[in-house]
């Protein structure tokens, strides 16, 4: 394995999810549009924001055990489908929004975890 691809393949999970918790804290800034006092906004604004902070507290702890990571993003991913999938608006493209994205940063964590060995050595 290459120096560049195995720095790659060790930044690529960690810098898609960070993309991710960024695409996620988008649907949060939807609570400004209503008119309510300051506090009751900011309580609003903290409770869209925790799938954000799930997902970063998930980045954190994968940073180190990558085995956890792929296990945290694949379990995610499989509780927002079975959340989902009983919801009238639910269809293909909140699949490819919100749980693909996720299997594909679990996949990306397994392989980290299971080369960590050459990617330790690399980055």
């Amino acid at each position: 394995m290459s120096r560049s691809f195995a720095r790659l393949l060790f930044w690529s999970p960690r810098i898609l999810t960070a993309a991710f918790a960024l695409f996620v804290s988008i649907f949060a800034l939807d609570v400004f549009a209503e008119f309510h006092g300051f506090w009751r906004v900011a309580l609003a604004l903290a409770i869209h924001l925790i799938p954000t902070f799930i997902v970063i507290a998930v980045l954190v702890v994968a940073w180190k055990w990558e085995w956890i990571g792929a296990a945290a993003f694949a379990s995610l991913a499989a509780w927002y489908c079975w959340m989902s999938i009983h919801k009238p608006w639910f269809g293909w493209s909140v699949i490819l929004a919100i749980p693909l994205p996720l299997l594909v940063v679990a996949s990306l964590f397994l392989v980290n975890w299971i080369e960590r060995a050459k990617l330790r050595t690399a980055h």
